[in-house]
């Protein structure tokens, strides 16, 4: 059964950057920068985006991943009313909302963490944490100890095999679908979270919702152990693998790494993760914006070829649809989340041939949506320098074709249907297979999407 996650393409909104709003949380009163989000989203379905991931959005102290309240949405972007008319206003266009949920650690401002600070020993809380020892100190000089995620103190890992935290956090969830109804949820630190409290999430949120989305922060590992059979844990994990090899195969003009990471993703014969729908992107709210990342800005085109077309659910990282730079500045990560006036954005790129490029892959995309999301990858030709593949169903074929090279290609395509004119569905240009083959000419840093028609 189709599913809309499956088929979406997904738009990344790191609201507390993109509104400009002050990174230490010390607002007197509640700001409605909401009213700035909303402005984003007839400009995201235009683009054919279907979904947004936006976070994270509930109060917290600086970044949003030091969480103070879950059931408050963050004062420096609005209240909870504000986050339910954006809701709303996005479902009414076609838009699906996937937010942050922050559930390995909170910050030092949470509840149940003030209250160890006041009554030590005697709070009921002290097993909500992990490692929390009255002999130990720690740096903020609280006269304790307690674990802290990648030994960021402001950030105190939650001990989620005490029940009582569990029962907190679905609650917290609860909340949010019955609130705000919200579609899914991006575990952040996924590959920190107890297996077993994932495997309840999942259940708790599909009565509540059918097709209610998990999707897990995964950088390294097996991403096939968060997601299992579908059915228990979660729905997908960002695909960081693939995300590695996309700006890296371009930049060493070495597209057999690219090709190598689907074959053992995704080939049909033996892929690991072939039944699996994992979460694609080029850049993201943690790593360089993709057009700081390659050598050659041409690439940008081919990228995202290949983001929208090979197996995965493709996401854009707001701003990088026109090309925005932005690179991290040792552990500062804001460089990579800057303020943006969308209206006065899209007015000074309304030239841009890359969010002209974005905005046609999306519309392509919708139209061979099911293609895209179920059908099978078949490679078809590898250089170094030219890479053609298959997506195919019973119903549909494309032919993608992708060039790193600074020069134009000639390639002769082995084709997956021989009685069949492959139509170039950006020129319109058809082209009959030859011996099985057939001939294109790929311009340089460019990039083609074939269609199946039959020969009159």
């Amino acid at each position: 059964m189709a599913t809309w996650y499956e088929e979406a393409v997904f738009y990344h909104m790191y609201p507390i950057g993109m509104t400009g709003a002050p990174r230490e949380n010390k607002e007197e009163g509640i700001v409605h920068r909401f009213e700035q989000l909303e402005e984003w989203l007839p400009h995201i379905a235009e683009i054919g985006c279907t979904a947004v991931y936006i976070g994270p959005l509930f109060e917290s102290t600086t970044h949003g991943y030091d969480t103070r309240d879950y059931k408050v949405v963050d004062r420096r972007l609005g209240d909870n009313d504000d986050f339910v008319r954006f809701v709303k206003k996005a479902h009414e266009l076609g838009i699906k909302v996937v937010v942050d949920g922050v559930f390995n650690h909170t910050g030092r401002e949470f509840f149940a963490f003030r209250d160890i600070q006041r009554n030590r020993e005697h709070s009921r809380y002290c097993s909500w944490y992990k490692g929390i020892n009255f002999g130990w100190n720690n740096p903020y000089n609280d006269g304790f100890g307690y674990e802290a995620w990648r030994n960021c103190f402001e950030l105190v890992n939650l001990n989620l095999w005490e029940p009582a935290v569990r029962e907190y956090l679905l609650g917290v969830i609860d909340f949010w679908i019955d609130t705000f109804d919200i579609d899914g949820i991006r575990l952040d630190c996924a590959d920190c979270l107890e297996f077993s409290f994932m495997e309840e999430m999942r259940r708790r949120t599909s009565a509540k919702k059918a097709d209610f989305w998990l999707m897990g922060e995964v950088i390294h590992g097996d991403y096939s152990r968060y997601i299992q059979d579908g059915q228990k844990m979660l729905h997908s994990v960002t695909n960081y693998e693939l995300h590695k090899g996309l700006y890296s195969g371009h930049n060493d003009h070495n597209y057999f790494e690219i090709a190598h990471t689907i074959r053992r993703e995704f080939d049909e014969n033996g892929g690991i993760y072939r039944r699996m729908k994992l979460y694609s992107f080029v850049d993201n709210h943690d790593v360089d914006r993709i057009i700081s990342k390659l050598k050659n800005k041409d690439h940008i085109y081919p990228v995202y070829t290949l983001l929208y077309t090979l197996p995965g659910i493709p996401s854009i990282y707001y701003g990088s649809e026109w090309g925005i730079e932005g690179q991290k500045q040792g552990g500062n990560d804001d460089p990579l989340r800057p303020a943006v006036d969308i209206q006065k954005a899209l007015e000074e790129q309304k030239d841009s041939k890359i969010l002209s490029w974005v905005t046609w892959l999306g519309a392509m995309h919708k139209d061979y949506a099911q293609c895209l999301a179920y059908g099978r990858y078949r490679e078809l030709l590898l250089t170094n320098r030219q890479y053609a593949f298959a997506r195919f169903t019973e119903k549909d074929c494309l032919v993608i074709a992708v060039n790193n090279d600074e020069q134009e290609a000639s390639v002769s395509i082995p084709v997956p249907v021989q009685d069949k004119c492959y139509v170039n569905l950006e020129t319109k240009e058809e082209y009959i297979p030859e011996n099985g083959r057939i001939q294109v000419v790929l311009k340089p840093s460019g990039s083609a999407v074939f269609s199946i028609k039959k020969v009159n």
